[in-house]
Parts: structure tokens; sequence; C-alpha cells
């Protein structure tokens, strides 16, 4: 069926909107609040809307981001089309000046003051990356694989704001812009580049963890990472290139230089293993160029590409974990298990998974939960707010709360796939790469499984930027929605 160019101006756009969502977003929002007073409460029989607690302001906001909500449902959806470059500009502007003018809190200059409110810009960014990503892909002949510019136009979209909220020290929040790569891989990106993300973080984690532990002159994280690449090379060439060939013989390859290396050790000849290393996975790749001109392989190159960039890498992670911030090494070396830091880094986290053990299966009851009412678990009412629903609601209202995130996220999942417009459907999957981004790290961060790198759960942590910013990236969301009904058929 072809749609027409004519508009239906009878009938409200509140008529099309997906109103399962929005029942979704009421009990997320309002269930966020209730968390929010149990985490503040003290036995003092406060209202849960006194605007001294943290569920009254919360309530506030919840009322601020409604209303703008309800104005952004009822706005022409071509007005979001045709002002998403400008609307993207004017947030660049600002986490810009943000730089600059916002005051140092807690070592980051990420929150503009005005007056008894603070904004933090950086939650306004995600909306206005994912209109501008919409609108790129949305235009004329636009594919990405086209060219290599199309790559570049979307790629300066999306690291802009992770550049600028980088310098304005608020790691966690830039790097849930990094989620967006999966709107790239959804609009046509090789799923190579994911398999190569996943190989880094692997690759970075394996060479932190064991750096500690000499193995062959090396440390046994870098001699791990040395033959996971290995074999990663021997299995491209299997399944990628579909060579069995070339498979084969880089495998007999590296298994023999592994026995003569063995044998020497045997003899006591000392081998430097990164020298070892190096030189076989070097070998291999001589081999791999003279049979891709030889056979015409050409997905060979994509494997030599892949090996060469891998052993950069390895030599960069020691340099780029050293740039980090002392703290944050610290994080990550909680997290790894590498050290223990329960009094110190890892004090927030130790507390959290106790709150959360000590709720059991059915939990305390609301506004039960000592370990809540005694401040145990410092910013129990923002990024560990999920701790005070473990302890109090337990497991099973855990499990509910976790399966709600799971129907809204399935619920945009179909909305977006349902869209007429590649506008529509790329800002879909932006909004849920955010979500699902925000969900997995902060509960990962909560129990222990992610470094603590300052990630609010949706709807529930404490915040008004942070409501107010997902509100208007969910109802920016339903408006588009209810757009593809609006032309007459």
């Amino acid at each position: 069926m072809q749609l027409r160019t004519a508009y239906n101006n009878n009938v409200s756009p509140l008529h099309y909107i997906d109103w399962f969502t929005v029942v979704i977003y009421a009990f997320l929002v309002i269930a966020g609040a209730i968390s929010i007073y149990a985490a503040s409460y003290q036995f003092d029989n406060a209202n849960i809307f006194e605007f001294s607690l943290f569920s009254g302001k919360q309530f506030m906001w919840i009322g601020i981001s409604v209303i703008i909500g309800f104005c952004i449902l009822l706005l022409d959806r071509r007005i979001y089309d045709a002002y998403a470059y400008p609307v993207y500009a004017f947030v660049i502007l600002i986490l810009i000046l943000t730089i600059f003018i916002a005051p140092n809190i807690k070592g980051s200059h990420s929150w503009i003051v005005l007056g008894p409110i603070s904004i933090q810009p950086a939650e306004f960014g995600k909306f206005a990356t994912a209109l501008a990503l919409a609108k790129l892909f949305s235009g004329y002949n636009f594919s990405l694989n086209k060219s290599f510019s199309n790559y570049l136009k979307a790629g300066i979209i999306i690291v802009l704001p992770i550049i600028l909220i980088i310098l304005q020290r608020e790691t966690g929040s830039a790097l849930v812009y990094t989620s967006l790569i999966f709107v790239l891989y959804r609009e046509g990106m090789s799923g190579f580049v994911l398999f190569a993300g996943f190989c880094a973080v692997l690759f970075f984690i394996v060479a932190i963890k064991f750096t500690e532990i000499a193995f062959w002159s090396i440390t046994l994280g870098e001699a791990i990472v040395f033959i996971t690449i290995m074999l990663l090379i021997v299995a491209m060439l299997f399944i990628y290139c579909r060579s069995f060939e070339l498979g084969r013989n880089t495998a007999i390859g590296y298994i023999a230089c592994g026995i003569i290396a063995a044998t020497m050790s045997y003899f006591g000849i000392d081998i430097n293993g990164t020298i070892f290393f190096i030189s076989v996975i070097a070998a291999s790749i001589i081999y791999l160029l003279i049979a891709m001109f030889r056979e015409n392989i050409n997905k060979a190159l994509v494997t030599i590409i892949f090996a060469v960039t891998s052993v950069i890498f390895l030599f960069s992670v020691n340099y780029a974990f050293g740039k980090l911030e002392s703290y944050q090494q610290l994080r990550i070396k909680v997290t790894l298990g590498i050290e223990d830091d329960i009094r110190g880094v890892g004090y927030n986290v130790n507390q959290s998974k106790i709150a959360i053990g000590s709720g059991g299966l059915l939990g305390k009851g609301l506004l039960n939960g000592t370990q809540t009412k005694l401040k145990y678990v410092p910013e129990q009412h923002t990024d560990f707010i999920f701790c005070t629903i473990g302890e109090e609601e337990g497991f099973i209202g855990s499990t509910f709360v976790l399966l709600v995130f799971l129907t809204l996220i399935l619920r945009l999942i179909h909305i977006a796939e349902r869209q007429r417009t590649i506008f529509g459907r790329v800002y879909a999957y932006c909004v849920i790469s955010f979500f699902i981004f925000h969900l997995a790290i902060n509960i990962g961060m909560v129990i222990g499984l992610c470094p603590v790198i300052g990630i609010p759960l949706p709807f529930f942590s404490y915040g008004g930027s942070s409501i107010l910013g997902f509100t208007i990236l969910l109802a920016l969301l339903l408006r588009i929605d209810a757009s593809r009904r609006e032309y007459v058929n």
C-alpha cells in the first residue's frame, strides 16, 4: 500500500498514541518515586509529596516531564524532522558552554546551576543526538555502506557529544552514547565491527585481570591475549574466509612454533615471550599476504587487519589504563577482583550486595529496609536505587521490575519495526539502545558486575535531568510513531 501525501488534520495525534507504552511509563515513574521515598524514609511519617524530601522533588520533576511530554505529543511530527540538526547544534553548544561555566561538583563540571535547581545537559544530548542520526539516515539516497564519508558523518554525530562530556569529566554519561553502535549495525554496518568491539573489551579485561602474574618474560594477561588472537585468526580463516587450506596451514604453523619454543625452553634456552608471539603472528601475516595475492582471497585482508590492530591494541591497553584517574583504575580492579577494597572504592557495591541479599525472596516490606534506613549504601536514592528495591521487595519484586523494563524494551522494538520511515526507525533504535545500556550497566554496577561509573536507572534514580531526558526521548518516539497513521491511505 502506498501512502498519499494528504495529511489528516481532523484527528488528534493523541488518538494514535501507543497507550500501552504510556501505561508502562506511568508505572515506572510512580514506582521510581515510591522507591526514592523508601530510600530516604526516616520513620518520621513525612508525606511522600513533601518537597523537602527527594520523593517530593522527584514528583515535581515528574509533573514537569509529563507536561513537556504532553506538549511534544501535540506538536506536528514534521517539526522534529525539520529541526533535528538545529536542536543538535544547540545542545552541542550547551555542552561546550558547560565545560567552562559549570561549577566543580565532586570532580565533575557537568551541571549547570540555575538558582535552586541544577541541570545536566548530557541527559538532553541523548534525544538531540538521536534526532540528528535519524535525520542523517533519512536523507535522500543515504546508505551507510555507500561510502566511507557516510560512516564519517554518523561517527561525528556520535563522537562529538562523547568528547564534550568527557571534557566535563563525566565519563559514565559519555559511555552511554557508545551504545548507538547498535543503531549503525541495524542500518547496515558490518557485524565484524561488533565482533571487533567485543574482542577489544575482552582483550582489555584479560590483559588487566592478569597483569600482575608473570609468564614467559611477559604478563599472563598478554600471553592469553596473544594466544587468543592466534586462535581467532585461524577461526576467521575457516569461517570468514572459508579457506580450509589457509586455516589448516596457519594452525599447523602455530602448533609447530609452540612445540619448538617449548623444546627450547626445556633445554634452558630463554626466549622473550613478546618477541616470540609477535614473530609468529608476523610470519602468519606474511603467509596470508602471499596467499591473498596468489589465490585472490580478498577476505584474508580483513583477517590481516584484525591481527595487526589486535596486537597494537594489546600494547596500548596498559598505556590507556594508566591514563585513567586513580579512582577509576581502582574501581576496575575491584570489579575484576584484582583488589579488595570494601572500605574504600568497593564499599558502595559491597553494601549494595548486602542490602539486596538481605531482601531474600519476598523482601522486608516497603519502608522496612534496615540497610536503607541506616544509610549503609551511599547514593541509594540515585545510582544505587535498585538495592532499595532488592532489600524491600526481594527477589520477586526485583524480578518484576526487570520484567516491566523488558516489556518496555520489547514494546519499543515492536514500535521501531513498524515504522514507515527511516527517520522513525533510526530514532526508535537510538532510544532502545539508550534504555538497554542504562539498564544493563546500572544493574550490573549495583550487583558488582560492572565498575561504578554513575549510570542512573531510567525513571527510578532521583534526578530531574534524568527523568526529563528519558521522558523527552520516549515522548518524541511516541509522537513519531503516531504519525505513521496520520496520513490518509
